[in-house]
C-alpha cells in the first residue's frame, strides 16, 4: 500500500494509516499563551477568593472544626472515591481517569459560595471550607492520586506529572493568601476585588473552552461515556454531601453549604493544571473533561436552586416555620 496516498506530505512519522503530524507552529505559541493566560487568570481568580475570607471567621471555625472536617472528608475522601468508581465502571481510558480524579481532588470555588448564599447557607461555613480545602489540596490531590492511580503507574500505563501538579498547586496558596492579608488590612479594596475576581472567573471558562476548542479540536470528538461521568459526578457529590453532613448531625443550612461546597469544584483550576501538565497528545483525550464537569454542575446546582426556592414559597404560603428553625443553631446572616 502506498503510505503517499494516505498520510500528509509532512508526517513524521507513517506507517499504513497510522500518520503522526508535527504539532504547527500557531498551535505550539496558542499553546504556549493560553497556559500563561490561564495562570495569570486563575492567580487574580484565586487572590479575588481570598479577598472573601475573613480571617476572625475563619479562625473561628479552624476552633469549632467539626463542619470543616465533615467538607474535608466529602471533598477529599467522596469526590476522588466517587471519580475512581465512575471510571471503572464505564471503562474510560487511564489517562482519562487521572483527569476525573483531579476534577475530584479539586478545592471549591467562588460559585459555590455564591450559591450558599441564594440557599440561605451558612456563609461563614462555605467560604472557610473552600479556603481550607484550596490549601489543603497541596497535599490531599497528589495523596489521592498516588492511592488511585497506583495499579495504572505500577503497570506503566500512564505517568503522572507530580511535579507540575504541584506547582501548580504551591501557586495557588500565594494568592490565596495575600488575598486574605488585603481583606484584613483593606476590606473595602478587598471587596472590588471579589467583583472582579467573580467575571474574570466567568471570562475564564468561556477562554478555556474557545481556546480549547482551535487547539484540540479533536477533544471534542469525545465517547458518551465522559459526557455520562460530567453529568453523574457531579450530582452524586451534591447527593452524597448532603446526606453525609445530616447524618453528622450539622443543621439543614449547613448540610446545603456541604452539598454545594462538594459537588461544586474549581473547574478552572483543574483545566489549569491540565494545560500545564499533559503533552498535546494527551490533552485531546482530555482536555474538555473539566468544560463538561463546568456545565453540568451549573446545571444541577441550577435545579437545585430552583427546587429550594419553591420549597420555600411552599412554607410561606402555608405560613409554616422552616425546619432550619426547629435546630439548636440558628441561621447566621449572610
Amino acid at each position: 500500500m502506498d503510505s503517499s496516498a494516505v498520510c500528509l506530505a509532512n508526517a513524521t512519522v507513517c506507517n499504513g494509516t497510522s500518520c503522526v503530524v508535527p504539532e504547527s507552529g500557531f498551535n505550539a505559541i496558542l499553546s504556549v499563551v493560553l497556559s500563561t493566560v490561564l495562570t495569570i487568570l486563575l492567580a487574580l481568580v484565586m487572590f479575588s477568593m481570598g479577598c472573601n475570607v475573613d480571617i476572625r471567621k475563619f479562625l473561628g471555625h479552624i476552633k469549632r472544626p467539626w463542619g470543616i472536617c465533615v467538607g474535608f472528608l466529602c471533598q477529599f475522601g467522596i469526590m476522588p472515591l466517587t471519580g475512581f468508581i465512575l471510571s471503572m465502571a464505564f471503562g474510560i481510558l487511564p489517562i482519562q481517569a487521572v483527569v476525573v480524579l483531579i476534577m475530584g481532588c479539586c478545592p471549591g470555588g467562588t460559585a459555590s459560595n455564591i450559591l450558599a448564599y441564594w440557599v440561605d447557607g451558612d456563609m461563614d461555613l462555605s467560604v472557610s471550607m473552600t479556603t481550607c480545602s484550596t490549601l489543603l489540596a497541596l497535599g490531599m490531590m497528589p495523596l489521592c492520586l498516588l492511592i488511585y492511580t497506583k495499579m495504572w503507574v505500577d503497570s506503566g500505563v500512564i505517568v503522572i506529572p507530580y511535579d507540575t501538579i504541584g506547582i501548580s498547586l504551591v501557586a495557588l496558596v500565594v494568592p490565596v493568601s495575600i488575598g486574605m492579608y488585603v481583606n484584613h488590612k483593606w476590606p473595602r479594596k478587598a471587596k472590588i476585588i471579589l467583583k472582579i475576581g467573580s467575571i474574570t472567573g466567568a471570562l475564564l471558562i468561556v477562554l478555556i473552552a474557545v481556546v480549547g476548542g482551535v487547539l484540540y479540536q479533536s477533544a471534542w470528538i469525545i465517547q458518551p461515556k465522559l459526557w455520562i461521568i460530567g453529568a453523574i459526578f457531579p450530582l452524586a457529590g451534591y447527593i452524597l454531601g448532603f446526606f453525609l453532613a445530616r447524618l453528622s448531625g450539622q443543621s439543614w443550612h449547613r448540610c446545603r453549604t456541604v452539598a454545594l461546597e462538594t459537588g461544586m469544584q474549581n473547574t478552572q483550576l483543574c483545566s489549569t493544571i491540565v494545560q500545564l501538565s499533559f503533552t498535546p497528545e494527551e490533552l485531546n483525550l482530555i482536555f474538555t473533561f473539566p468544560l463538561i464537569y463546568s456545565i453540568f454542575q451549573i446545571i444541577m446546582a441550577a435545579l437545585f436552586l430552583a427546587l429550594y426556592v419553591i420549597y420555600k414559597k411552599y412554607y410561606r404560603k402555608n405560613d409554616t416555620a422552616l425546619p432550619e428553625g426547629k435546630d439548636d443553631e440558628p441561621v447566621p446572616e449572610s
